[in-house]
């Protein structure tokens, strides 16, 4: 609230700013008015953002372009190609995280290390496989399963030259000993 108080004044005292250089303008020369045209700008987003008004806009920005989403006019990350097929990867329609006893999305936020939906603690791995995929021992603590994780991920990642199957196989394999 306070900060609101300080913008409002500082818009007032641009806004009398502006009312100056303007009749300086008028009386003197036109350059002068000029200079009156941003500060007056600078007063009036400074009172917008202060009063709540922003807020209220970008609020209502937001609900309409989810109602056009539910509509069927967008889709979530867009349209473009690339959002299209990572839809198309997720076979889930853009669904993120499991889904909920009634059958629909019981999360609608959280992605995993891998930028991909959240996985829970049983990634469909057995600890073994995932003691071999990280190569860890069974009796191995946290720390070394995170930096043997650390290390695999670079050695398989796609962008560094890896195979994209062993670097989502890398991934099950931490999920399901991060656990234990």
């Amino acid at each position: 609230m306070d900060r609101d108080v300080l913008l409002l004044g500082i818009a007032a005292v641009l806004a009398g700013l502006t009312a100056t250089l303007a009749m300086l303008g008028i009386a003197y020369s036109p350059f002068v008015f000029l200079a009156a045209l941003p500060t007056g700008a600078a007063a009036y987003f400074l009172w917008y953002q202060a009063s709540g008004r922003l807020k209220e806009d970008m609020r209502s920005r937001a609900a309409g372009r989810r109602s056009a989403r539910g509509a069927g006019e967008g889709a979530p990350g867009g349209d473009s190609r690339f959002a299209r097929e990572a839809r198309a990867r997720m076979g889930d329609g853009g669904r993120v995280g499991p889904r909920g006893a009634d059958g629909r999305g019981a999360r609608t936020r959280g992605r995993g290390p891998t930028g991909g939906p959240a996985m829970n603690a049983n990634s469909g791995m057995p600890p073994g496989d995932a003691r071999r995929t990280l190569g860890v021992d069974a009796d191995a603590s946290g720390s070394e399963v995170k930096a043997a994780y650390r290390d695999r991920v670079k050695e398989t990642h796609p962008d560094s030259g890896g195979d994209e199957e062993e670097f989502k196989r890398v991934n099950r394999a931490y999920e399901t000993l991060k656990g234990d």
